[in-house]
């Protein structure tokens, strides 16, 4: 008795494999109609009746992990701003799990560059690629910081007129104050400024009516 089972012929494979290629592309699709269903859905609170969230109704709903729940409405929600990827997906060029990794650190100024990634790398290279650009980003985040840190600067001139030039470079946050405070001084000037005029319209017609003079005979 033979112990070898009869191989399939080179063509019945190819077939095969050709079906897994072209179901996997329509697998692909739905799944970009699904995240644009779920994106839409989340947009318009159709999950607010007891839910917390998107990704708890769908937890609930479809049976989803949360935690692959809060990733499904995470992806949705970028690929909002995101086209490239987005048609990718709906043609089945790039698979869920490629999207999934790229949407973490994609933009629409980087997005062209990482679909050309997505493209021609597996899930798991193009996991690796994600995980060195998010070090790279919170390096330049930090850099960016401390260089903000360094250059921060308020000069004041007050002149022999009395006005004051000020010149400077402040964090985000502090410039942010100071933005608030000028608004604040400016809207009491001006408040000021409305109620001196309006007093001094009413001390000019507070004295009564004034009478013509009589003309000398």
């Amino acid at each position: 008795m033979d112990s070898h089972a009869p191989h399939a012929s080179t063509t019945e494979l190819d077939r095969l494999g050709d079906e897994i290629a072209e179901l996997s592309v329509h697998l692909e699709a739905a799944s970009a109609r699904l995240l644009h269903l779920i994106r839409d859905f989340d947009t318009r609170g159709g999950w607010n009746n007891g839910f917390r969230s998107c990704a708890e109704w769908l937890s609930w709903r479809v049976g989803l992990d949360l935690g692959a729940a809060r990733e499904k409405v995470r992806v949705a929600r970028a690929l909002a701003t995101l086209p490239r990827l987005a048609q990718a997906v709906a043609r089945g060029e790039l698979s869920y799990a490629k999207v999934r990794a790229l949407t973490r650190v994609a933009t629409p100024e980087t997005e062209e560059r990482l679909l050309a990634i997505g493209r021609a790398g597996t899930a798991e290279h193009i996991e690796r690629i994600v995980r060195g650009w998010r070090r790279m980003d919170r390096k330049a985040e930090r850099d960016e910081t401390a260089r903000q840190h360094t250059s921060r600067a308020l000069y004041v001139y007050p002149a022999e007129d009395g006005t004051v030039t000020i010149r400077g470079r402040l964090s985000p946050e502090a410039g942010a104050l100071l933005l608030k405070a000028v608004t604040a001084a400016r809207e009491a000037l001006y408040q000021r400024d409305t109620a001196r005029r309006s007093s001094c319209c009413c001390s000019r017609f507070s004295g009564g009516p004034v009478w013509p003079r009589e003309r000398p005979s």
